[in-house]
């Protein structure tokens, strides 16, 4: 189980990344145009440096939902690998069998 002060973070950088991600788009989308003067562009880069770090969504870290774990992640399940083993295990999971050949 992951620290509760790392999970907490997580979710607070996504609501960060929600928060700020339409004006993020219009600022990418001046810079990235090619109607945009120097002045608007470097304009755009400027206001775009002076939003919080969290803003941005590289920053973001994929967990399981159950445990926290940051590592072993599959984005289908929303799971790390062990809980995924866990709850295969038991035929919680429509569709997935243990291989064996």
């Amino acid at each position: 189980m992951a620290k509760l002060a790392l999970i907490n973070r997580e979710e607070k950088r996504r609501k960060v990344v929600a928060k700020f991600a339409t004006k993020r788009k219009t600022l990418l989308a001046v810079i990235n145009s090619s109607q945009s003067s120097e002045e608007d562009k470097a304009e755009a880069r400027a206001s775009l440096q002076r939003l919080p770090r969290d803003a941005s969504p590289v920053r973001l870290r994929n967990r399981c939902a159950l445990t926290g774990r940051p590592r072993g992640y599959f984005r289908k399940f929303g799971l790390a690998r062990n809980k995924l083993r866990e709850i295969a295990m038991r035929g919680e999971v429509p569709g997935l069998t243990k291989a064996s050949w």
